[in-house]
């Protein structure tokens, strides 16, 4: 089927590859639970600077370990059944083992005691968080490098013309002694806040906007409005992000460059990422290691893809 941005608009039906593999894995899947971390691999992922702190530019995501897939509701349940507390430790180890020492965190109801046993298990992660309106308790309990506005909740904002109300989250933030910034699914946010000198430290976009109005969806497709099920994802959209990004002189982090899945082939996503956000940005990316170690694939790529660069 020809790459057009209309055949690209498919949610659950295109992705039978991403399922298909998830569903094949053995029940226990390919990694061991782990009770201490793991001696250093050689293959590390390399760094960026980001505030005082020296992180991984894989940055491991969080909606795998609680289910929420962004595809469809078989994916999500398999995630919640193979994710216990012990396995979501084990892929945190893993990943400090690949030099993947950043965390994005959501603050979920199971989401700190699990940070917590890997903690006492001796594993480290700089936390760069999701933050809700109310981030001071999370603030408080967690200590977290970064935190940053919910992009779907940026999203509603800008829609509604409620911008100013994020703003002052950022100011009341920025007091609390964490780096500070915005998350979106839109470019056209951060170019705004970028426009208005906003007193933030960094951003994270989606590249895919996904979180678009009915109206928006007609003038993206010039006028042409089809019946949408579900999330639907623009070929053309990544770009339109990594544009914005480039463009500012801040840190920014991209998520998901591989579509919530729906881009079965990892090389090309991975190699249009790195190629097009800074040397001082990094990636986002959710591992669900059931059928393979995703988090040793991964690792790899981005360390063959960033020496080369």
């Amino acid at each position: 089927m020809p790459a057009t941005r209309r055949n690209f608009l498919r949610s659950t039906a295109v992705a039978t590859g991403l399922a298909g593999s998830a569903l094949a894995g053995a029940n226990d899947g390919p990694a061991q639970v782990a009770s201490k971390p793991f001696p250093p691999s050689p293959i590390q992922v390399p760094k960026m600077k980001f505030g005082k702190a020296e992180i991984g530019r894989l940055i491991c995501g969080t909606n795998q370990f609680y289910g929420y897939a962004h595809f469809n509701q078989i994916l999500s349940g398999v995630m919640k059944d193979y994710y216990s507390p012990e396995r979501v430790c084990d892929v945190l180890h893993q990943c400090n083992r690949y030099g993947i020492n950043a965390f994005n965190y959501f603050p979920g109801p199971r989401s700190q005691s699990d940070l917590e046993m890997f903690m006492a298990q001796g594993g480290k992660m700089h936390l760069i968080c999701q933050g809700m309106e109310e981030p001071e308790a999370m603030i408080k309990a967690l200590k977290p490098l970064a935190v940053y506005f919910h992009g779907e909740r940026t999203d509603k904002a800008f829609q509604e013309g409620r911008m100013d109300e994020v703003k002052e989250w950022t100011k009341k933030v920025r007091g609390m002694g964490t780096l500070v910034g915005v998350g979106t699914h839109k470019p056209e946010v951060i170019a705004m806040v970028e426009e208005q000198g906003w007193d933030v430290d960094f951003y994270a976009g989606c590249v895919y906007n996904r979180s678009r109005t009915k109206e928006e969806w007609k003038q993206a497709l010039n006028g042409e409005l089809m019946e949408m099920q579900g999330e639907t994802y623009m070929q053309s959209d990544p770009a339109r992000m990594y544009k914005v990004m480039r463009a500012t002189t801040k840190p920014c982090f991209a998520f998901k460059i591989m579509a919530a899945g729906r881009i079965t082939n990892p090389e090309p996503a991975f190699k249009a990422a790195y190629e097009s956000i800074k040397p001082i940005d990094g990636v986002f990316i959710g591992l669900f290691p059931r059928a393979k170690d995703e988090v040793k694939e991964n690792a790899e790529r981005v360390q063959r893809l960033l020496r080369k660069a």
